[in-house]
Parts: C-alpha cells; sequence; structure tokens
C-alpha cells in the first residue's frame, strides 16, 4: 500500500516551496555529520555501526547485512556492500525509507546526522528562481497525486532544470516502472550518503 500524503492549498507556502526529497552529491551529505575511519568503523560494536550506517536509509536489513559483513578491506569494499545490499530494495522497504525524505521547505533543526544530510540535499535548487520554483512545485503536486508520494531524485551534478526534466520525463511511467526507478534512487542515495561518512 502506498503513503498518502495530504497536499497543502494551492498557493500556500507548503505548495510552493517544492515539495521535491533531493539527496545531493555526498561532499554536501555530511555538513555537521560525523564522520569516521574505515578501521574505527570496522571495529565498532554493532549498536554504533549501525547508527553510522541508519541516517544513509533507515532499512533494518540493509544496516544488519552491512554491519554483519564487517570488516571490509578497503572503503571501495564497503561501497561495493552497500550497493549489493541495496539490490533490490523491497516495496515495503521503500515505502518505510521514503518516510525518511523531507520535502523542501521542511528542513529539520534536529542535531542528528540524518537531519543535517536533509537540511544538505534541500539545497539543490535556487528559491528564488520563481519560474523553475512554480514549475517544479506544479510537477510535484502532479507526481503526487499520481504515485501516491514525494517525488525522488538523487539530484548530484544536476540542475534546477535538469531535475524538473527529470519530473516530467518520469510523470510519464506506469507505476511499476516508478517503483524500480525509485528504489534504484534510494539505492544510490544511500551509497552516496555512505561514502561521504567513511573515510579510508
Amino acid at each position: 500500500m502506498r503513503n498518502t500524503y495530504l497536499l497543502p492549498k494551492k498557493g500556500s507556502y507548503r505548495e510552493t516551496s517544492l515539495r521535491i526529497a533531493i539527496a545531493m552529491d555526498a561532499s554536501t551529505c555530511t555538513e555537521d555529520s560525523t564522520s569516521m575511519k574505515l578501521a574505527e568503523f570496522n571495529s565498532a560494536d554493532p549498536v554504533r555501526a549501525a547508527e553510522v550506517l541508519k541516517p544513509c536509509i533507515d532499512v533494518r536489513r540493509w544496516v544488519e547485512t552491512i554491519t554483519a559483513a564487517r570488516p571490509f578491506p578497503s572503503k571501495a569494499a564497503l561501497l561495493r556492500s552497500a550497493a549489493e545490499a541495496a539490490e533490490p530494495f523491497t516495496s515495503a522497504e521503500v515505502e518505510a525509507a521514503m518516510a525518511h525524505h523531507p520535502r523542501i521547505g521542511e528542513r529539520p533543526t534536529a542535531s542528528t546526522a540524518e537531519a543535517s544530510m536533509s537540511r544538505s540535499e534541500q539545497s539543490g535548487v535556487d528559491p528564488a528562481d520563481a519560474k523553475v520554483v512554480e514549475a517544479l512545485a506544479q510537477g510535484n503536486r502532479d507526481y503526487e497525486e499520481k504515485f501516491g508520494r514525494v517525488f525522488l531524485v538523487r539530484a548530484a551534478g544536476r540542475t534546477a532544470p535538469e531535475i524538473l526534466a527529470a519530473l516530467k520525463e518520469r510523470l510519464a511511467n506506469s507505476p511499476a516502472e516508478e517503483d524500480v526507478i525509485v528504489a534504484r534512487q534510494l539505492r544510490e542515495i544511500a551509497v552516496l550518503r555512505l561514502e561521504g561518512l567513511i573515510s579510508e
């Protein structure tokens, strides 16, 4: 069953604040986040390791799989394992993970690693560009009405017009096609976040 989000009134602040979950590249996802050396991650107790992984994507199976697979000989091996563990995410895991992706304009104020990532992830669109802001807001409203969830995209290296183009293209997808794409986007987001948190 899909998550259903209440759509704010057209023209309201929330409506124009671009209800889009965007994940930026690893360099911007770690503002105020606690990074960790690979050796420290490998030797950390399972609870601590899980705490590091959860802000990347809070999917229990994914977190437990990576934690149990330690130690990793290199960061590349860790990232490879993280990608494999996320292939594929189940529908239930996707829905649970989506609940942790706030819309732009709803920036969390907590001091957690996940909140820090979310604040950074909401910086991909210039709110001063009124034309793009309006087009994205309308596109995302159409997306939510069709698919019952916020539009999710890994925005690393993409401009606002490119994000808008991706949104318009994906509006033509069937629900089944979009389920596959969203799962892939979540996988890419999780790996990029992990890449930004762990150093050699």
